[in-house]
């Protein structure tokens, strides 16, 4: 299962975005966020780049992907 599948803040529809995973209601995938924290942007920037994008939607991905992070492999 992927690591998203259970985040209600993201979605993915094979016919936009490439079927990239997206902020839910947007077209920003969320490798944009994980791309912009790698260079040093701060989240409240990331935000002013991308209006559609809410912070509880950046904290709910955060969140799955810490807890992906501590999860064992199968």
């Amino acid at each position: 299962m992927s690591t998203w599948e259970n985040c209600e803040a993201v979605e993915r529809h094979p016919d936009r975005v490439g079927g990239a995973w997206v902020f839910r209601g947007t077209r920003v995938p969320i490798a944009a966020l994980f791309e912009n924290l790698r260079d040093g942007a701060p989240i409240e920037e990331f935000l002013a780049w991308f209006p559609g994008v809410e912070r509880s939607q950046v904290d709910a991905v955060l969140d799955s992907e810490a807890v992906a992070a501590r999860s064992p492999r199968r």
